[in-house]
């Protein structure tokens, strides 16, 4: 079977180990597949964010390792590209979450999120994709191209009639509300400047598609707080000779969670060649989204850009990152006001806390003087990008937020509630409460007076 992602980390995985247990077929793959040492930490009940499947079900083949022993068997089968394709292992694939929690909290950092982004893609050669598919695959574009989406979006949110026609035709849960577009995408602000204060380090800004597209104040917030701590903003774009310079920077992320890698890889190699002047120049890569800053540090190898975009990983951080690493280094002076009297629940997307950037967010939150906050105890929150939007997978979905995200803000009613990652904030607000916010937000409405508020 041919490998659609670049394997040659595992190269030497389990060479020399009699009992590596490597299946037969699938090359560097299978190293991957089979670095997993059955030791069932994926079956722990809990809070820990391995594995959200197996946790509301309860079901062993749910969890990291039982998917791990079903391709396994596939693997090792005769017919390997023909047994990728039973039914048992497809609904193990279909309900992993992509959380990336094994990486981190796996004994042997399994990286199942990527098994499955290789399993996508050898069912979407074998198969093709669905509409379904593609049009998530290629929301980026559509997004930019298609203004009027919004509108479609609206009138499907507002008739129970057309959102049971969606559903029948795309299989988009029609008791879910669909994320709107906001009016106008964000757009660079002329009134921040693009230079830091002597002895600041050069910031740019990557404002991901759903930022950009659904949420533009996050990313306005975000360019306001590092102004007001004295560094230049600059805002991620294509490259001038790029193809479609005027389409924004996208990593990936949507084409890789359906499967297809090619066109994965080609937005990734291009955000890379616009971020990499910035890297030569020594600026930070400031990013505001989990996963498309994840994408861009843990995937360069596995979609064969490990030379471009690796380098340009390593300049990449998430906001909450960036502005630990200035406070600890005594260069950040953020002027924010009191905030007595306030409780704020803090809820960490699933890859924020798979490269344990939760204790980022702890540190920043302590500069705000006078700040109450508590770290909600929960996993994930079920939404996954588009999985809870999916009709198949709605109630499973809610399922997981109801096991403790839910019931925590349930319990304080008039608590603030901050939430980095978008797919979050949308789980919340599909069950009516709409107080997510952004850090870069939290942080904005406390520096008050400094920003002529």
């Amino acid at each position: 079977m041919k490998n659609h992602l670049d394997w040659s980390a595992y190269r030497d995985a389990g060479m020399g180990d009699a009992y590596a247990d490597i299946p037969r077929h699938g090359g560097d793959f299978a190293k991957a597949v089979a670095a997993c040492i059955n030791s069932r930490v994926c079956e722990t009940r809990g809070h820990q964010v391995m594995c959200p499947s197996f946790q509301v079900s309860g079901k062993p083949a749910l969890s990291t390792g039982g998917r791990v022993r079903m391709l396994k068997a596939a693997l090792s089968d005769e017919l390997a590209e023909q047994a990728l394709a039973d039914p048992a292992l497809a609904e193990a694939m279909d309900l992993c979450l992509a959380c990336k929690g094994c990486k981190r909290e796996c004994e042997a950092n399994v990286d199942m999120a990527l098994i499955k982004a290789e399993y996508l893609a050898q069912r979407a050669a074998r198969q093709g994709l669905s509409l379904r598919s593609r049009l998530f695959a290629g929301l980026p574009r559509w997004l930019h191209r298609y203004r009027g989406l919004r509108w479609l979006i609206r009138w499907r949110n507002c008739s129970p009639r057309v959102a049971r026609l969606v559903e029948s035709t795309l299989g988009l849960a029609a008791a879910r509300l669909l994320p709107e577009p906001a009016p106008t995408p964000f757009r660079r602000l002329a009134a921040f400047p693009e230079s830091s204060r002597e002895g600041l380090p050069e910031v740019v800004l990557l404002v991901d598609t759903f930022t950009r597209q659904f949420e533009p104040l996050i990313a306005a917030h975000a360019c306001a707080v590092l102004a007001a701590g004295g560094y230049g903003v600059q805002v991620a774009e294509p490259t001038p000779d790029a193809a479609e310079p005027d389409r924004p920077l996208c990593c990936g992320r949507t084409y890789l969670a359906q499967g297809l890698v090619a066109q994965a890889r080609a937005e990734a190699a291009r955000m890379a060649a616009a971020l990499k002047p910035h890297v030569d120049a020594g600026r930070v890569i400031v990013g505001l989204e989990a996963s498309c800053v994840l994408g861009l540090r843990d995937d360069a190898q596995a979609l064969g850009l490990a030379t471009d975009l690796a380098a340009v990983g390593r300049r990449v951080v998430m906001f909450e990152e960036f502005l630990a690493r200035e406070q600890m280094a005594g260069r950040l002076a953020l002027p924010l006001e009191s905030a007595a009297g306030q409780r704020l629940l803090v809820h960490g997307h699933c890859h924020q806390k798979a490269v344990g950037a939760m204790k980022a967010v702890r540190r920043v939150l302590r500069q705000v003087p006078d700040l109450e906050f508590e770290m909600i105890d929960a996993g994930c929150c079920g939404m996954a990008g588009t999985f809870g939007l999916e009709a198949e997978h709605s109630a499973f979905s809610m399922a997981i937020a109801e096991q403790a995200l839910m019931p925590a803000l349930r319990a304080a009613p008039d608590a603030a509630v901050m939430s980095n990652g978008f797919s979050c904030r949308q789980q919340m607000k599909g069950q009516g409460d709409h107080r997510g916010q952004h850090l870069a937000s939290i942080l904005f409405r406390q520096l008050g007076a400094q920003v002529g508020r």
